[in-house]
């Protein structure tokens, strides 16, 4: 997704006793005739005499320059409100890990996957890893929407191997209890509905300036299973074959990573668009078929122009898609919700059957 949730605290103590105040006066308040227990134990308006354990987890962007005392402080607090543990991008992985394992909370290394924007390595050296779209324009010089939209093929066995090496780099780190895969996918062939007008597209199908990826090794690769070049073929978009390799270019990479993790005995985990059907269409990510542990699904209800009850629909369609075991974590979009919307997300995520 283009815009992601943040976790922002303001070091006031004043003013952080009063929003903790205000986050449990929500949770309890929302649940119209519930009762907040400790920390995220809850019982259900819905379901008298249940009692569920939600697990809490929150995207922090760790780059700022903080001291370990100072991400404590705010680690304690996620802690305090019932959180489990937090996935983390940027900033010192020492200082971080110990601060929120000080908290009490899970450290999971939030990690951008084929978006190598930020990547001077690979831009420099491997240019030709770069995602062509369908009129063969790279997204390294052509990104589509936004400028850090600079993709990387997964078919391309060298960025598999390249990807690899930094996921078991990471893994080595004690510190680091789970991986995050972010970003793990193609580019948005269709964007939200939300966000049209922000980027002043009208998205009734997939035009070819936003589909990726058509490169050599991609396209010999496909013309080798099928025979036939996919540029060839009559309409691309609406060709099963070329949807389904295009998923499972993405899967075979989540799975490699995910042996890699779990040999080293970690957790892995990743952010992924709403739902297993908006997925493989918008972004060519086949969700329900990887083999990870955690889902973390963008369940971004104002990006869609949907009402909160849609999170409840997302969370469900989800659930019902994966495996039995793994467990499905509703990711929700704190600025379009305000404070007696929280619950009633929360509330819906529940009953849809997420675990957090």
């Amino acid at each position: 997704m283009i815009n992601w949730m943040s976790a922002q605290w303001n070091s006031n103590a004043a003013r952080d006793r009063m929003k903790r105040r205000v986050f449990l006066k929500t949770l309890s308040g929302t649940f119209a005739g519930s009762h907040l227990l400790s920390k995220a134990e809850l019982w259900l308006p819905d379901e008298p005499g249940i009692r569920v354990v939600l697990d809490g987890w929150a995207w922090v962007h760790g780059g700022s320059d903080r001291s370990h005392s100072a991400w404590n402080q705010s680690f304690s607090r996620l802690a305090d409100a019932g959180l489990k543990g937090v996935l983390v991008s940027g900033g010192d992985v020492d200082i971080l890990s110990d601060a929120a394992h000080e908290a009490g909370l899970e450290f999971h290394r939030w990690l951008w996957i084929l978006n190598r924007a930020g990547d001077t390595r690979v831009k420099d050296d491997h240019p030709e890893w770069f995602t062509l779209n369908r009129n063969l324009e790279s997204s390294l010089q052509h990104p589509p929407y936004v400028g850090y939209y600079k993709w990387v093929c997964p078919t391309r066995h060298q960025v598999r191997d390249y990807i690899g090496d930094l996921i078991a780099e990471a893994v080595l780190n004690p510190g680091i209890d789970g991986i995050h895969l972010d970003y793990i996918r193609h580019p948005d062939v269709i964007l939200p509905r939300g966000l049209w007008s922000r980027y002043d597209v009208i998205q009734d199908r997939e035009y070819p300036e936003f589909d990726h990826c058509y490169c050599e090794v991609c396209r010999e690769t496909f013309e080798g299973l099928h025979g036939i070049d996919p540029l060839e073929l009559s309409d691309p978009t609406e060709d099963d074959r070329w949807k389904q390799f295009r998923w499972d270019s993405i899967t075979r990479l989540v799975n490699d990573l995910a042996d890699s993790v779990h040999q080293a005995g970690k957790t892995i985990s990743a952010a992924v668009f709403p739902t297993p059907t908006m997925a493989k269409l918008m972004v060519h990510q086949q969700w329900d078929r990887w083999n990870l542990d955690m889902f973390f699904p963008m369940i971004y209800h104002s990006f869609y122009e949907e009402g909160i009850s849609w999170i409840e629909q997302a969370a469900r369609e989800g659930v019902q898609a994966l495996p039995a075991g793994k467990q499905l974590h509703a990711g929700l979009y704190l600025p379009a919700l305000d404070a007696a919307e929280v619950g009633e997300a929360i509330t819906g995520a529940r009953r849809g059957g997420a675990s957090g």
